[in-house]
């Protein structure tokens, strides 16, 4: 019913939000470009290939993540950095992964979402994105690091 349309309203949302900071680092472009690229051609699109649907989105919670990514951009590099293996910057990471552990950091120096809710929602997109690797167990343990970082008293 109303619950899981908003579920995967929220999932797209999350979805585009690390599409958009994966393009915003390969192109260089801002946050405001991408973001309006996003709302205005790419999230609820319906074109005349049928394959070319794109889901809706929460697009209030699209816009705070990348919002939030780049505004705390910096702590949220640290507290991956501090996450991941000493020998394995964040610099040295997949793009794919560092926008995927921006965008959940986002939710989680932001209290709004419970972060096992995060980790778990990050996870899933690992996969969907890392469907033959072990990145989604990589991510799992990264983002458990960092929700303890961010928000010890959720655990």
């Amino acid at each position: 019913g109303d619950r899981q349309a908003r579920q995967a309203r929220a999932a797209a949302a999350r979805l585009y939000a690390v599409q958009a900071l994966f393009q915003m680092e390969a192109s260089g472009h801002s946050a405001d470009r991408v973001q309006r690229e996003f709302l205005n051609w790419r999230i609820g699109r319906e074109d005349e290939d049928d394959d070319m649907v794109s889901a809706e989105a929460d697009q209030a919670l699209f816009s705070r993540i990348v919002d939030d990514a780049v505004t705390w951009q910096s702590r949220i590099d640290q507290m991956t950095d501090r996450a991941l293996v000493a020998k394995w910057p964040i610099a040295r990471i997949d793009p794919v992964l560092r926008s995927v552990f921006r965008a959940a950091g986002a939710e989680l120096v932001t209290p709004r979402t419970p972060p096992r809710v995060v980790i778990t929602e990050y996870v899933r997109l690992a996969q969907a994105f890392f469907a033959e690797g072990r990145e989604s167990k990589f991510v799992n343990a990264v983002l458990d690091h960092m929700a303890r970082e961010a928000r010890p008293d959720a655990f």
